[in-house]
C-alpha cells in the first residue's frame, strides 16, 4: 500500500509500505477514505518528539470502511463505516471503565513506533485497528466523513477542554489560540453555555472565524489582552481559561488572565520540561489546573448529537484538501501555515 511515513526532522516519504494485516483475534483492518493532518502531528515532523523509528506511517485521525475482521470481533463486519480515536482503547480496563480511555491499559497511540513496537498511523491507504470493538465507532448516517474525522480528535478534545472549566451562564471564559482545536473549544463552550466568551491569537483571519463561530476575538500583538478581561471582569480576571496551543507563551498567558480560585484547562501538547508559572504562583492564585489527553472514546457519544444537530458549521475549519499522494507538500504548507490553512484532508 502507499502511505505517508516519517524518516527524520521534516523528512516524509509517500512510499510503498508493506499492508497491515490481522495480528491479533481483536484486529481489524479499515480501509481509509480520508485522513486529517493535526497539529499534534507537527511535533513528529519537526522532530519535538524523539525515538520514532523510521518508515512509521504518520496520522492518527481517519475516517474509512472495514474489509477484514478479525475473528474475535463482534461489533463490526466487512463494509462498516467507522471512525476512530487518536488511540485505541479496550473498553473493560479500569480506565476504560472510568472514562479516561485515553490512558486505556492496553491502548496505543496511533502513528508511533518506536524499536520496533508500536501502532501504524492512518495517513495511508490501510490501517490495523486493534481491539476494535472497543475503539471504532460506527459512522452514523447522519454524519459525514469530514465530520467524523473532526469526532475522532479535536471536536472531542475541544469538548473535554470546556468541560474541564465547569462554564455557567455568568461566567467569564477565555479560549488561548483559535486553531483548529480553539474553533472547536469555541464549539463546546457555546454548547455547554458560555455566554462570554473570548478567544485569543493574533492570525487575523483565524480571529475572524472565531467571530463567526460565536466568540469575541482579541488579538494579543495589537490589543492589552489581559486589562481586556480584568475591565470585563471588574479587576478580577476569567473564571477560566482554554489553553488549546501548547506553548509556554500560552501558558503564561492563561495564567495571567485567570483570577484567583479560577481554572486552567490545558490540552494542547507541550513539550517543554517546566510549567510557565511557579508552584508559588499556583498557591497563591488558588489555582485549579487540568492538563492532558483527551479520552475521545468517552466523548464520542457525547459529541455525536452535538454533530448531527448541524448546529454549527464545523467542517468550515477544513481549509484544504490533497491527495495522500500530495501529503508531503500537504505537510509543509499545515507546518508554515501557508495560504491561511488551518486543517488539511487527505483522500487515501
Amino acid at each position: 500500500m502507499r502511505a505517508l511515513t516519517f524518516h527524520g526532522k521534516e523528512n516524509l516519504h509517500y512510499e510503498t509500505v508493506a499492508d497491515p494485516g490481522i495480528v491479533q483475534p481483536t484486529d481489524v483492518i479499515v480501509k481509509v477514505d480520508i485522513a486529517a493532518i493535526c497539529g499534534s502531528d507537527l511535533h513528529i515532523y519537526r522532530a519535538h518528539e524523539q525515538g520514532l523509528d523510521a518508515g512509521t506511517v504518520m496520522g492518527h485521525e481517519f475516517v474509512g470502511e472495514v474489509v477484514e475482521v478479525g475473528r474475535e470481533v463482534k461489533r463490526f463486519q466487512k463494509g462498516d463505516k467507522v471512525l476512530s480515536p487518536f488511540t485505541t482503547n479496550c473498553g473493560h480496563c479500569y480506565y476504560c471503565r472510568i472514562g479516561l480511555t485515553c490512558r486505556c491499559e492496553n491502548g496505543q497511540l496511533y502513528g508511533w513506533v518506536a524499536q520496533g513496537e508500536g501502532l501504524h498511523g492512518g495517513q495511508a491507504e490501510y490501517i490495523r485497528v486493534p481491539i476494535a470493538d472497543g475503539t471504532l465507532r460506527k459512522l452514523n448516517d447522519l454524519v459525514t466523513p469530514q465530520e467524523g474525522l473532526l469526532m475522532g480528535d479535536i471536536l472531542s478534545t475541544g469538548y473535554f477542554c470546556a468541560e474541564n472549566c465547569q462554564i455557567h451562564p455568568e461566567g467569564v471564559y477565555v479560549i488561548v489560540g483559535c486553531g483548529p482545536v480553539g474553533m472547536m473549544t469555541i464549539v463546546a463552550a457555546l454548547e455547554q453555555g458560555a455566554q462570554q466568551l473570548y478567544v485569543v491569537d493574533a492570525v487575523p483571519e483565524r480571529l475572524q472565524m472565531a467571530e463567526k463561530f460565536g466568540a469575541k476575538p482579541l488579538n494579543y500583538k495589537t490589543q492589552n489582552v489581559v486589562e481586556i478581561i480584568k475591565e470585563a471582569t471588574s479587576g478580577r480576571g476569567a473564571d477560566a481559561v482554554m489553553e488549546v496551543v501548547g506553548s509556554t507563551p500560552a501558558q503564561r498567558l492563561a495564567m495571567d488572565l485567570v483570577r484567583p480560585g479560577g481554572i486552567i484547562s490545558t490540552v494542547g501538547v507541550h513539550t517543554s520540561p517546566h510549567f510557565a508559572f511557579s508552584p508559588v504562583e499556583a498557591y497563591d492564585k488558588n489555582l485549579q489546573f487540568m492538563i492532558g489527553r483527551c479520552p475521545v472514546g468517552h466523548y464520542l457519544p457525547i459529541v455525536e448529537p452535538l454533530v448531527m444537530s448541524k448546529k454549527y458549521p464545523i467542517t468550515d475549519i477544513i481549509t484544504h484538501e490533497f491527495a495522500l499522494s500530495e501529503g508531503v507538500e500537504a505537510y509543509d504548507i499545515f507546518d508554515k501555515k501557508k495560504d491561511n490553512c488551518m486543517k488539511i484532508v487527505l483522500q487515501c
